[in-house]
């Protein structure tokens, strides 16, 4: 278990230790709403799919800012993510008509979508 600790601890260390690179905010927080979504979901309904798919699609979506904040162009995982979870989400809401937590789950993937196309748009900055 301490060694666990110790590889997450040396990869946040390793994640934040870059001076040149831009952190993708938007991106980690953006995970972390799918991932707490997940487990507030499990928590109150005892849902372990929700569970499942919150870490799962949360990870991604970590991961995705994570590359990111090392290369603003590489933006595909970040994509292909939210994405997903705009037509899975949106499907839900629009069969349910609830805004929690399909609503908001859809919303907030439109606008990563949204984000993630601008990126793709603007040109390359030279370095």
């Amino acid at each position: 278990m301490c060694s666990c600790l110790a590889r997450i601890l040396s990869w946040f260390a390793a994640l934040f230790s870059v001076s040149n690179m831009s952190v993708d905010w938007i991106g980690y927080g953006y995970a972390a709403l799918i991932a707490s979504g997940g487990v507030i979901g499990y928590t109150r309904a005892g849902s372990v799919p929700s569970l499942a798919a919150g870490l799962l699609f949360g990870g991604l979506a970590g991961f995705g800012a994570y590359q990111i904040s090392n290369d603003p162009q590489n933006v595909w995982v970040s994509l292909a993510t939210s994405g997903a979870l705009t037509g899975i989400m949106g499907k839900r809401f629009y069969g349910s008509r609830k805004f929690m937590p399909a609503g908001l789950m859809a919303g907030a993937s439109l606008l990563m979508v949204g984000k993630l196309s601008m990126a793709l748009l603007q040109k390359p900055h030279e370095a």
